[in-house]
Formats: structure tokens, sequence, C-alpha cells
């Protein structure tokens, strides 16, 4: 069985993507084949929108201003998440305006003509207005500024890859925007003592990026485990050997204690329907509430790799900077800094809580603790690296003003000694000095926890980043 087999992902909301395509109307009795075409070349967009996975809410061709408000109606009640506007040849500003004001969501202008150049010596002018959707892209722009409205444009040619490829981008940012204003966050235990940088404004989040925090129990999360059956924890006991490898240093009861506080904890994220958790509780001497917090990495890991990141130190920004990394394919585990590698230039970094197992570069170990770091109680945890090649490092800062920021650096995860006390650790190089990009990542504002994930993720977080009107930091020592 595979790990995709064994952790089926959780189904989430699909990104809900508006459409709408116009030209001129005065053009169509003086070229009677334009319409045509055109249409022809907007049907051939929404084709390929709905081939990424979105689904395509469709309002029609528009040739005047009043046919624009009946289309802004419609996309409004529809709910999108982004808006995409296919300008097919020349039309107005009055056209589009209603759309980007009542539409509810970003604008994406595209100018897509049909092939790469125009035929020069056989075209007439109605050939040439089919190839004529550059025209009016400085018109808009600069009437939306006016009004107010943020945009931004793809220019290309219908089949152009690259051109797909931007579209595809500012698609999925539009996916991770809808998760977060969609999204319910849940927020466990209470903060780790003396952790300044990680305590958030709980009204920031929906003010910031939408969605709800539910704030929840230690409690909610005991009696969800005195629930669990000993036949449930025996089925987790196999699922989590069918997903790690085992080490001889896992004790036996503590395994099965971290698989019944797992089920507990699919069983709280399903009753508050969360989409994102962060957690931490530190209990005293071995009681309940301490063994229920020390038993969380298992079941957070799990819930990681099925597309519900879980956090551990009470850290809200970073769980959702891992849902927002995990939505972009990229995974996204709980890291932070653990040491500097001045012989082969790498940094390291990891965490002893929960890891996205997706991405991990082999089968990911369970090793048994006596101590957690730091922390009360004792259990399994999980060690592993993130699979090798290029990774972005991710995270949420905030600013004096409570502000969010976006925060990220791109890298290189590689092979090399690592350490083996059950955190998940990776050795990054960022083609410079790990010292120097340590100061530079430091003075980005992030917190000391952030999401580490696969492939080079900059332009889409800038995407993300400018549909929640947020800023974007790209640290490059």
């Amino acid at each position: 069985m595979t790990q995709a087999e064994a952790l089926p992902r959780r189904e989430h909301r699909r990104t809900k993507v508006g459409l709408v395509a116009g030209g001129l109307g005065a053009y169509w009795p003086q070229f009677p084949g334009l319409l045509p075409q055109l249409r022809r070349s907007a049907a051939r967009v929404a084709e390929r929108m709905g081939q990424s996975g979105c689904e395509v809410v469709d309002v029609g061709f528009i040739s005047d201003a009043r046919e624009g408000a009946v289309a802004a109606a419609k996309l409004h009640a529809a709910g999108c998440d982004l808006i995409v506007a296919y300008l097919t040849t020349y039309l107005t500003a009055s056209m589009l305006v209603p759309i980007a004001q009542r539409g509810g969501a970003p604008v994406l202008l595209l100018n897509l003509q049909p092939t790469e150049a125009m035929d020069h010596a056989t075209f007439d002018t109605g050939a040439w207005l089919a190839y004529c959707g550059a025209c009016p892209l400085p018109e808009l722009v600069s009437t939306f500024r006016r009004c107010g409205i943020e945009t931004r444009s793809v220019s290309g040619y219908l089949e152009e890859p690259a051109a797909w490829e931007k579209i595809g981008r500012w698609v999925r940012a539009a996916g991770v925007r809808g998760a977060l204003r969609h999204g319910r966050h849940g927020l466990l235990g209470h903060l780790y003592p003396g952790m300044l940088d990680v305590s958030t404004d709980l009204t920031l989040v929906p003010a910031q990026l939408g969605g709800h925090v539910e704030v929840l129990e230690i409690d909610d999360l005991r009696v969800r485990t005195e629930q669990v059956t000993e036949t449930e924890t025996t089925a987790r006991v196999a699922l989590a050997r069918e997903v790690f490898q085992v080490d001889a240093s896992v004790d036996e009861g503590d395994l099965r204690w971290g698989a019944t506080v797992s089920v507990a904890l699919d069983r709280l994220v399903d009753d508050f329907g969360l989409d994102s958790l962060a957690y931490y509780h530190r209990g005293l001497d071995g009681e309940t509430h301490e063994r229920v917090g020390a038993g969380l990495i298992l079941g957070a890991s799990l819930l990681t790799a099925r597309g519900i990141p879980a956090a551990g130190e009470y850290e809200l920004r970073t769980s959702l900077a891992m849902l927002i990394m995990d939505r972009l394919g990229g995974g996204g585990s709980f890291t932070e800094l653990q040491a500097l590698n001045f012989h082969d230039n790498v940094v390291e970094m990891g965490h002893d809580g929960p890891a996205h197992l997706a991405i991990s570069d082999g089968k990911p170990l369970l090793r048994g603790l006596g101590v957690y770091h730091g922390k009360r109680g004792w259990g399994v945890s999980v060690e592993f690296d993130v699979r090798h090649g290029d990774v972005t490092t991710f995270g949420l800062g905030q600013d004096r003003d409570g502000g969010f920021r976006l925060i990220a650096s791109q890298g290189r995860v590689v092979g090399g000694p690592l350490l083996r006390i059950g955190n998940t650790t990776s050795r990054v190089d960022f083609g410079c000095h790990p010292g120097e990009w340590t100061d530079a990542w430091s003075s980005s504002g992030v917190g000391h926890h952030w999401a580490l994930g696969t492939g080079h993720r900059g332009a889409e977080l800038a995407a993300v980043a400018e549909l929640c009107g947020l800023p974007f930091v790209l640290v490059t020592a």
C-alpha cells in the first residue's frame, strides 16, 4: 500500500473561477465573421480553465456596458475566488468596471491572441481585430487604478504554455485565498510560555485573511481520547506501522497511546470542521492532560499528510503557512533553525513536532523519546528528511502595526549527515554563506517557526500575497 493510499487526502473546497469574455459590440455588424471567431477563442479559454481542476462559472460573452452589469451580478452571486476577463478584442473600460467593482473577487485580465503573430500579407481589418486584445489593456488597468481596483494581467497567445503557466499560478493563488477565506483554523491549548513572537491576536486572522479561528480546550481532546476503543487504537497502530519505519526505541505502550490520541484528534477535527490546527499544552507530572499533549505528534503528522496541517507550540501563523504551502502542492512541514554547517555551507532545520509525511525523502521513522526537550511528557516522535531538491521556506510575519507579511526564501535540500533524535531534519543550501542567509532570514520579520515545502514557490507565494492584499518578502542573502 502506498502512502497516498494509506493516507487519502481530505476533499477540500474547489477553487471557483468566474469567466467572462468580451469585445466591442460596434464591430459585429461591420465584420460579420469576427464575433463567431472570438466566441471560438472564448470557448477554448473556458475549456483550458476547466482542465486546471477548478470550477468554472462562465457567464458568457459581453458586448456593451449593460451586458457587463448583468455579468457582474451573476459573478457576484456565484461567490468566485477569481474573476478572469478575456479580452478577445478592443472593448471599453465601462464594460468591465462593473464586474471588477461588484464581482466580489480579484480580477485577472487575459490578453491571448489567436496565434503567435498576424499574417500581415492577408489580414484585413476584421482579421486584425481578433488580435487586438492588447489594445484595451492599458485603458483597463489605468481605469481600474483610478477606481481603486487592483488588477493583474497575462498577455500571450491562445496556446502558449508560458501564458497558461502564469494563468495557473493565479488560479492556484486564488485557491489559497479561498481556502483562507473559508477556512476553520483550530487553536488548541495555550501559548508556549515566553514565546512572544508566536502569539497572535485572533481578530487579525479573519480581518486580514478571512476564515474563522476556533479556540479549543485540551479537554475537548481529552474527552474524545477517553472514548477511543481498543479496536480503533489497534487499527491506528497498524496504520502507523504501514506508514512509518518503527525504530526499536519505540515503546509499544507509547505507540498505542499516540495511536489513541491520533484517533481522537481525527474526531476533533471532524467535529469542529477544522482545516488546520495549532496546539500546545504543558501539563504536569504525567497527569492526563500532559499525556494527551505529549501524544499529539503521531496524529498531527498523519493529519498533515492528509492536507490538514497541524503545528505545535500554539503556532497559529505557522499552521496557516503550512496550509498555504500545502494548497500550492508543496507540502509544508513544521520547521525551525537547528544549526549551521559551515563546512558544507548548509543550514540545518527541522522540529520535534508534526511532519508533512508526503514530502519525506524516504519512509519516515518513528523514534521513541524518553523526554521532549523543553516540553513536558514523553512518547513517539517523527524523524525524516524533506525530499532532496528545490525547497521553499515560508512563514507569516507580523509587523508592529499588526499587519501580516508573507516571507519566503528558496534553496535546495541536499544529502549529508543528520541528527537522529526524533526530529524532522533537513540540510538546506541557499547558495550562500549560511550565516549570511540566517541573518537575512531573521531580519525579515519571520517568527522562529515556518513551513518548509518542496519546489521553488516564490512566484506563487507572491501571487497569493497580492490577492490577499499583503506584503511579500523574498529573502536572498
